[in-house]
């Protein structure tokens, strides 16, 4: 296993390693998208069936519920039967849920397809990143991890785009038909094209994994091997929840879990509730749908620029950087005035938040190895969706509460703080 690693560190980056990371681009585009839809057409939905703030919230978290099963239960079956196979039946589950909830009915309907909807997209972010990682060389790695993570506010940004079209004309509805198509076009894309990882063949060693394994390393331009490396019984075992805190990586897993808890419970409160926000804040459905389109925006660029920040600087400083700065616009959202220098401190918060976020995968894939990575990682974002699920009902309570949306902002800030001194306490040699 090392030669390859070390001809892929070493090498010139291939066609089947480009077309790997290009479809889990695609595939987190398709995340975006899905978790997206429902806070695009939240607007749209609540005056058509008077839902208020609070029930609205509880739909939200519905969702992020999903998302945090689907990242801690359904993820870790990556490292039992392949990164290839989750992403595949994570599609499926995804655009299914979508599909169905464009002829929901009733609140409830809405709280179990989106829950439905959630546990393929929780799995779906986690297999993804494990899968980028394990095909980027060692060089490249921060910086094609967040490429490969830039793919959900891309997502994001352009089914905003469409639903500033779509929903005004035709409806929620519409919207969640259109999601759910696209999302289900993209199966025979991943069943044709998508390589199982190389790493997880070696470790796992499942029938057929040599022939694998060579076509893999065959079409990257190296010499197929005559057998498989001995494997040690512990890596052909399923890891459970307890190897993550074997080997002295106890304060690592709890300090990542914080982080993400605290990181991603600001992100969903910003992701939920800009379109609300920006329409209470007196804007027209369009200019609130933008709203939220700008935010993810500011997202792609931050993951990018986080990405190679942390290949100059290193992940700690980039994330804590990056994560100061999203902080203090937030706590100076308040004293801004005028609808075009919101939209501009939307986009700046966007680019900060998801940007440090980005830098937090990247840890977690470095921390855990080949044969627990899926699981670490599956792991790391269910406890980020914990604070997910929170934080929409939180923002739901405090604007049924008359919080003002600067006041909620500035709320939130605190987390990305925590956040911050979290991350920066995990030993450098981990």
């Amino acid at each position: 296993m090392n030669e390859i690693r070390q001809l892929i560190d070493q090498g010139r980056i291939s066609g089947t390693q480009i077309s790997v990371i290009v479809l889990c681009v695609l595939m987190n585009m398709l995340d975006g998208m899905d978790v997206m839809v429902i806070s695009y057409s939240a607007p749209s939905l609540s005056e058509e069936w008077g839902i208020l703030p609070k029930t609205l919230g509880v739909v939200f978290s519905s969702a992020l519920l999903g998302m945090t099963l689907g990242a801690a239960f359904l993820a870790p079956w990556a490292d039992v039967i392949g990164r290839r196979t989750i992403i595949i039946l994570c599609i499926i589950v995804m655009g299914g849920g979508v599909l169905l909830t464009a002829a929901a009915q009733e609140i409830w309907h809405l709280i179990v397809l989106r829950f439905l909807s959630g546990l393929g997209i929780g799995a779906m972010l986690a297999s993804t990143v494990t899968l980028a990682s394990e095909y980027a060389p060692e060089r490249q790695r921060n910086f094609i991890v967040s490429i490969v993570l830039t793919g959900y506010p891309i997502g994001a940004t352009l089914s905003g785009l469409v639903a500033a079209q779509i929903i005004p004309v035709y409806g929620w509805r519409t919207m969640f038909l259109c999601a759910g198509l696209a999302t289900i076009i993209c199966l025979p894309l991943a069943l044709c094209m998508l390589s199982e990882s190389w790493d997880w063949l070696i470790k796992k060693q499942p029938r057929d994994g040599l022939q694998k394994l060579n076509r893999i390393l065959g079409s990257m331009g190296h010499v197929g091997l005559g057998r498989l490396p001995v494997a040690s019984e512990q890596a052909k075992k399923a890891p459970g929840l307890g190897s993550l805190f074997n080997h002295g990586r106890v304060a690592s897993t709890v300090k990542l879990w914080i982080a993400f808890f605290m990181g991603f419970a600001t992100l969903y409160l910003l992701v939920t509730w800009i379109p609300n926000l920006a329409r209470n804040a007196g804007m027209s459905m369009e200019l609130a749908i933008y709203a939220g389109t700008v935010f993810n925006m500011g997202a792609i660029f931050g993951n990018l620029c986080q990405g190679y920040s942390s290949q100059v600087i290193g992940l700690r400083p980039a994330i804590v950087l990056f994560y100061v700065m999203t902080a203090i616009l937030m706590i100076t959202f308040g004293h801004l005035s005028g609808d075009w220098l919101k939209f501009a401190v939307f986009g700046l918060i966007g680019f900060g938040v998801q940007g440090g976020l980005i830098g937090l995968y990247t840890v977690a894939a470095r921390i855990y190895a080949t044969e627990m990575r899926n699981t670490g990682i599956g792991w790391a974002i269910g406890a980020g969706r914990t604070g997910a699920i929170v934080s929409p009902v939180i923002g739901g309570w405090l604007a049924s509460r008359g919080v003002t949306p600067a006041n909620s902002l500035l709320i939130f800030a605190f987390p990305l703080l925590i956040a911050c001194m979290a991350i920066w306490s995990v030993r450098e040699k981990d």
